[in-house]
């Protein structure tokens, strides 16, 4: 019996993904539930494994061909004993007799699929991508198919469409269209790569921000004695009650920009359409840098969370994203984020906003530094954050209060501890 090995569902709004690597070729034998190909998507790499024990006897995708969810990758014959691939497959070019013997109509020849393989039809856009379709004046055929689910255009694809065509203006009718511009040819030194579906996501989603938020930040700085204090008097207590969980800066921040959320709402809603949701719960992103680029795992319902529970789920997620175990659900649903570029040395940057998310804070490297205490000059282990906002649903107001609640809650603990 013979298995088709099909892109299973990779979640919420990813509908497509790249073929990475296969793990096993043609004829090799593979175990129950031992991974066969790593399907690269938008936000992380997914791994297929095989149903049962048996042969993979045809690889349809080859690396680097684009497909869409359900489309078929390869199949794999139950059994030790099941044919090999050279049973099965096409028959394969015989160079040494110099014949090619034709194709059997019974499977297409193998090739990579292209970017609109195996996809949905297209499916009329979202309610806001509707009013912005409207709006602009062009039509869903000339988007073509979109990015969300079952291929239905998003906000997204209005934008990188009229983006394109403000970039690409079409030229007037006496004169004549440019020839297409060669690719540059390769200096000495240079070497050209790919994007990972990873980068160009995150491309995609940062010149989303620039193009559809009214992005500003506002500064302040904090006064690290009193978190570095505390945790110089109970970090070995609290990992010691806590099985091994250490007590980082990040559950403070996480538990201050809490307290503040609760005060401000609108820092942790988001527009839709021309609406704004609120949101009663506190999803907090955590971004975090992988080997393949910038993740934004989340930490849900961290407003019900303790200090230990924050810092033990934050570290989870940390080495799964190292380790390339993240799950696609915990990277989707945020509505907060935090960034720490200190952790690379980074002593100011004006973080920017992770859509459909409305603010983010930035932390940044604790420094020694002179500030005036009491009327005398004293030295402090100081930070500077940043918070950038969408200014067309959170007034500068607002903005600056939320972060001048984070502030004082960092600088005075205990305020956590009694939510005043």
């Amino acid at each position: 019996m013979s298995f088709d090995i099909k892109v299973p569902s990779l979640g919420e709004s990813v509908s497509t993904a790249t073929v990475a690597r296969w793990l096993k070729k043609a004829g090799d034998a593979v175990a129950a539930d031992e991974p066969l190909v790593e399907l690269e998507t938008d936000k992380v790499t997914v791994e297929v494994p095989a149903p049962f024990a048996g042969v993979l006897i045809e690889i349809v995708v080859a690396e680097g061909g684009e497909v869409g969810v359900g489309a078929l990758l390869g199949v794999v014959a139950e059994g030790a004993g099941a044919p090999r691939a050279q049973e099965h497959a096409r028959p394969a070019a015989n160079p040494a007799a110099g014949i090619n013997p034709p194709p059997t109509p019974s499977r297409p020849v193998a090739r990579p699929a292209t970017p609109t393989a195996d996809i949905a039809p297209k499916h009329a856009p979202l309610p806001a991508a509707a009013k912005m379709i409207e709006e602009s004046g062009v039509t869903p055929g000339q988007i073509g198919e979109g990015t969300g689910k079952a291929g239905r255009i998003t906000k997204g694809d209005v934008l990188a469409f009229l983006s394109q065509a403000a970039a690409n203006p079409p030229p007037a009718a006496s004169v004549p269209a440019p020839a297409a511009k060669p690719a540059r040819a390769p200096q000495s030194g240079e070497e050209r790569v790919k994007m990972t579906r990873l980068r160009r996501t995150i491309a995609a989603r940062l010149k989303e921000a620039q193009n559809t938020a009214a992005m500003l930040t506002t500064f302040n700085e904090v006064d690290m004695s009193a978190v570095m204090a505390l945790r110089a008097d109970y970090k070995d207590a609290f990992e010691k009650k806590h099985g091994g969980v250490r007590l980082g800066f990040m559950s403070f921040f996480v538990r201050a920009c809490v307290e503040a959320l609760k005060e401000f709402p609108a820092v942790n809603a988001e527009i839709d359409g021309d609406e704004i949701v609120y949101k009663n719960f506190v999803h907090m992103g955590i971004a975090v840098g992988g080997p393949s680029g910038l993740v934004v795992p989340v930490v849900r319902h961290a407003d019900q969370m303790n200090f230990a529970q924050i810092e033990k789920t934050i570290s989870d997620m940390g080495k799964r994203v190292r380790d390339g175990q993240l799950k696609l659900d915990e990277l989707t649903g945020g509505t907060f984020s935090i960034t720490n570029g200190g952790v690379y040395g980074s002593l100011m940057s004006t973080p920017i906003l992770n859509p459909p998310q409305s603010a983010i804070l930035g932390m940044h490297k604790i420094q020694d530094r002179p500030v005036a205490i009491g009327g005398k000059i004293e030295i402090r282990p100081m930070m500077y954050l940043a918070l950038s906002y969408d200014h067309r649903i959170i007034d500068g107001k607002e903005a600056v209060s939320f972060l001048v609640r984070v502030k004082e809650s960092i600088e005075d603990p205990r305020r956590l501890l009694l939510g005043v």
